[in-house]
């Protein structure tokens, strides 16, 4: 009973802590020194999902049937057909607990602190066992390591506050673009919470066929931080890369980056110390839209 009431406890906090900085206009904090081994749990777990999720969801352009979509309580697969039914996952980053519930009204969870990667995946495959849902053994075979996996409870909670808001931005943004956009979404592979923009064009040498290279258009996103540059920033970059693309004075705070890919920069660091982190990111969002679909013309 005692630990019970400590984890509510935790909860509540957590609750009142977000409530407190949403009210005063901050974001958290999400330094990548700071929980970058339970960053890159939380990437193992969205890959999990991601893979199940592309194994059964009708094929979509641009890889868009392998994405993952932010939820009130962090991630979910939304629900994707398997033989007569729904299945949806959820990684609920309020809760804690990775969540398994189908159309019919089944639905089952375990804590997600204290797993492996191989132990998640046995217990997916147990539990769409238990529902005459037989997976094939080699859906998971990257997926093998007994390693417990570190969750930092706390850092799980900010990042479920700041990609909300960032969905949140980004939903609106998307709003009110009357040009094609794809959805607003997550991918696994990289961890991006990122949207396209499609000016209308084929790119010129290219089979219209392809699906993946054919289309003139930019994309927005988000990450927590990789290899390029090591701490949470937004991107934007442009499909082919226009002439003049980089001559664009940027908002102040943001960058163009030119090692190895180039797009335009503006780190998650510049909304947490902003007094209007919406009017800033929106702003960003829309110069380069501006800028870049006026270049695809």
């Amino acid at each position: 009973m005692l630990t019970s009431f400590i984890y509510v406890s935790h909860q509540y906090k957590q609750v009142y802590e977000q409530r407190d900085m949403i009210m005063s206009n901050q974001l958290p904090p999400l330094r990548l020194a700071d929980w970058q081994p339970s960053r890159d749990t939380l990437h193992q777990l969205a890959r999990i999902l991601g893979k199940l999720r592309g194994h059964y969801m009708p094929k979509s352009k641009h890889w868009w049937h392998i994405t993952l979509n932010v939820s009130a309580h962090g991630l979910t697969t939304t629900p994707f057909p398997v033989a007569g039914q729904n299945l949806e996952l959820f990684l609920d980053l309020a809760a804690h607990r990775l969540t398994l519930c189908n159309s019919n009204g089944w639905r089952c969870s375990m804590p997600l602190a204290g797993q492996s990667t191989a132990g998640l995946c046995r217990w997916v495959s147990d539990s769409l066992l238990a529902m005459g849902i037989e997976l094939d053994r080699d859906l998971f075979v990257a997926f093998d390591s007994e390693e417990i996996l570190t969750y930092d409870i706390e850092a799980m909670g900010r990042f479920r506050q700041a990609i909300n808001w960032v969905d949140t931005v980004f939903k609106a943004f998307k709003g009110g673009l009357r040009e094609e956009t794809g959805p607003v979404q997550i991918f696994p592979h990289h961890m991006d919470l990122s949207m396209n923009w499609f000016s209308g064009r084929l790119v010129p040498g290219i089979d219209p066929s392809d699906e993946e290279s054919a289309d003139e258009q930019l994309n927005f996103g988000f990450v927590t931080g990789d290899g390029s540059i090591p701490e949470p920033y937004f991107y934007v970059t442009a499909y082919p890369v226009p002439n003049d693309w980089t001559n664009l004075e940027l908002p102040e705070g943001a960058y163009w980056y030119t090692e190895g890919w180039i797009g335009a920069i503006l780190p998650y660091a510049a909304l947490v110390t902003s007094d209007q982190p919406y009017e800033l990111l929106h702003g960003y969002l829309m110069t380069l839209q501006e800028h870049g679909g006026n270049l695809m013309t």
